[in-house]
């Protein structure tokens, strides 16, 4: 293992300005960077991965509509022009609170960043409630990992299902699973639904992909419950009209490589067979969160977000700001736009300690509403107590999603492959490799026997040769 400290003493850099260090590059983390463009700050952005998300646009890179450049520019891109503002690639492990430290690593490579002001907004990952080994078999939608993993299940489950003979084999690739009725589960199920209907329906000889079976599954009583019973009521008439059998009250107890098990509201326990699941149901916050209330005193919930006090700052440390899906305050949603005002808010929070102005205001988010896609030309969204749907909520939810897609290149191939999906037929991002498909598993099975050297493959001794995965379906 290397270890690179910085070699700028504590809360300055090699100019004498202050340090500002951003844990994260999703929307809290970048949004407060830009933010601090013009500031007399020395910015050095962490993150385990060297892009930055759009994650509500994760499903369509799942199912083929987008490519997974046009929703995670480069980071490094984004920020390119931003002189004060350096990027760092690597996973941080550890926060000193007391010598006030980052530690990141990356291929064996440790990495000591010391800071002045510490903006933590490294997001949340899929919570499987405890049942971690259901991830093996149900992918979550979190990453760009997870979503084109995805795409080579769900495509190669027709690609399989035209090579079975056996009826009972060819249902079981055929049935998706959607675990999770919210806007990612909704989402996600409306289009595996056009997928099959519109999309593939004249592209197999052997199976007709329109009998795909698409199951939505949540244990909740209501669809979308954020959005309101009447408009949750109108997403789950349109999701059955396309296909998609919508089952409340189900939750899930048991995953496994050919079904999944259910028990209903009335406790009677069936089996549901596939081969396709998704996991879109719940989350759980970054484990620096734990890191950082067992140093700080400050209450840590059972999601793994730190309770944070009014202004986003923990308890005796005005210099740690943490923002979006880590903080606990006043129950705010996980979205979006709860870790971009945050992000900002921070930003000016530094701003103003730098500047020895006087403390802004507790945080307050301005809720800009939810709103949740369900097939193509129809959606629905709940603007400030406004409940639109069909139609005009599909083209609210188009100009808000343009709009917060960075880079200009990128909107512009957006829009072309949304015309191509939505007024065709066709998906552009239809390939799917095996190495999607297995690689995360391949390199979990392998676990301590895989020691990644520093250009980042296995080192000598490593097993290779052998199949590791042990899968037993698509």
């Amino acid at each position: 293992m290397t270890t690179s400290p910085e070699t700028a003493p504590v809360g300055t850099t090699a100019s004498g300005r202050p340090r500002v260090v951003i844990v994260g590059s999703g929307f809290g983390g970048l949004f407060a960077a830009q933010a601090l463009k013009r500031a007399p700050v020395d910015i050095t952005l962490v993150a385990k991965t060297g892009h930055h998300l759009f994650q509500p646009l994760l499903y369509q890179v799942a199912t083929g509509i987008l490519s997974e450049g046009e929703i995670a520019p480069p980071t490094r891109e984004v920020l390119r022009r931003q002189e004060n503002a350096r990027v760092v690639l690597g996973e941080v492990t550890d926060v000193d609170v007391a010598a006030r430290t980052v530690t990141s690593t990356i291929l064996g490579r440790t990495t000591v960043h010391p800071y002045d002001e510490l903006v933590v907004a490294a997001g949340a990952g899929q919570s499987y409630f405890g049942n971690d080994r259901f991830a093996e078999f149900a992918p979550g939608m979190k990453s760009i990992d997870d979503a084109l993993e995805l795409r080579g299940r769900i495509f190669g489950a027709f690609e399989l299902a035209e090579l079975a003979t056996d009826p009972a084999e060819i249902d079981r690739l055929l049935t998706f699973v959607v675990i999770g009725a919210g806007p990612t589960g909704v989402e996600m199920a409306g289009q595996i639904a056009e997928l099959a209907h519109r999309t593939l329906r004249r592209d197999f000889r052997s199976i007709d992909p329109t009998q795909a079976r698409i199951v939505l599954l949540d244990a909740a009583p209501v669809v979308l419950p954020t959005f309101g019973e009447k408009l949750g009521d109108r997403a789950r008439r349109h999701l059955n009209r396309i296909g998609v059998e919508v089952q409340l009250g189900a939750m899930v107890t048991d995953v496994d490589a050919d079904g999944l098990e259910v028990k209903d509201a009335d406790g009677q326990v069936r089996r549901i067979r596939a081969a396709t699941k998704v996991w879109a149901a719940g989350v759980q916050a970054s484990p620096l969160g734990r890191i950082l209330g067992e140093q700080t005193g400050a209450e840590v919930d059972r999601a793994g977000r730190i309770s944070v006090q009014p202004d986003l700052t923990l308890p005796g440390h005005p210099e740690i700001h943490v923002v979006g899906d880590m903080a606990s305050l006043d129950k705010l949603p996980g979205v979006a736009q709860v870790a971009i005002q945050g992000g900002r808010y921070a930003a000016e929070a530094i701003t103003r300690r730098i500047a020895g102005k006087p403390a802004q205001g507790p945080f307050r988010y301005r809720d800009k509403g939810n709103m949740a896609t369900i097939s193509r030309f129809s959606a629905v969204a709940d603007i400030k107590g406004a409940k639109f749907e069909g139609f005009v909520a599909w083209v609210i939810w188009l100009v808000v999603h343009l709009f917060y897609i960075i880079g200009f290149k990128s909107r512009i191939t957006t829009v072309l492959h949304w015309a191509v999906s939505f007024l065709g037929r066709g998906r552009s991002q239809r390939v799917a490799t095996q190495q999607q498909v297995y690689g995360r598993l391949a390199l979990e099975k392998l676990g301590p026997g895989f020691s990644a050297s520093k250009t980042g493959g296995p080192k000598d001794g490593a097993a290779t040769g052998e199949d590791v995965t042990e899968r037993e379906s698509a």
